[in-house]
């Protein structure tokens, strides 16, 4: 779970990237100055200071726009806009007296490195004895190893492998239904059918 002192920690360290691209893109747009300063004032007006001329203004743009992505990489990475972080958005379907409370319901998303919380959407009912539990949660580690599991108090904890590759390419459309990998009694641990618990998945 986030604590205040997590976000704060986040914030500081997201304040510090911005603060050191923009040190950097500044510093580098001065050399840049002031390397094209000299160079334009010593340099002879031939055809070939022409091209060196054009070469130099070239280099000088790149390296501008360079600063200018850097720093817009860091101020998306501070807002969590960071797209070299892509988010999991799921759909579950079971049964609809299984899901009753959909805010004692807690996701989390286990990897061989960390666990990550998700944010539960919403429910929708199918009106054929079946709700869908809608959530997303972001992939914060590159890593193939990912189950998630959804805890709902009284019922059981349902885990869902997620077939994805270490990185995975973003798609438009929901992929196929998958029957869950593991149900847990609350009272007893054993393992119950999975026919009735499926879920679908795409990357944001």
């Amino acid at each position: 779970m986030t604590t205040l002192s997590s976000l704060l920690t986040e914030s500081a360290d997201g304040q510090i990237g911005i603060l050191m691209s923009a040190l950097s893109g500044i510093a580098m747009a001065l050399a840049v100055a002031l390397a094209m300063t000299v160079y334009f004032r010593l340099s002879y007006r031939t055809w070939r200071d022409v091209v060196r001329h054009g070469l130099a203004t070239l280099a000088a743009l790149v390296l501008f726009a360079f600063a200018a992505y850097d720093m817009r990489h860091a101020a998306a990475a501070y807002l969590g806009l960071n797209p070299s972080k892509p988010a999991v958005e799921f759909e579950i379907r079971m049964p609809r007296e299984t899901l009753t409370a959909v805010s004692d319901t807690q996701i989390e998303l286990h990897t061989d490195r960390n666990q990550t919380l998700a944010l539960v959407g919403g429910v929708q009912e199918l009106g054929d004895g079946r709700s869908v539990l809608r959530g997303a949660v972001a992939l914060s580690q590159r890593t193939a190893d990912r189950v998630l599991v959804v805890n709902l108090p009284g019922k059981g904890t349902f885990e869902f492998r997620l077939r994805l590759p270490a990185e995975p390419h973003r798609s438009e459309q929901f992929g196929p239904w998958h029957l869950a990998d593991r149900i847990a009694s609350p009272m007893t641990g054993a393992v119950a059918p999975q026919d009735g618990y499926t879920i679908r998945y795409r990357v944001l």
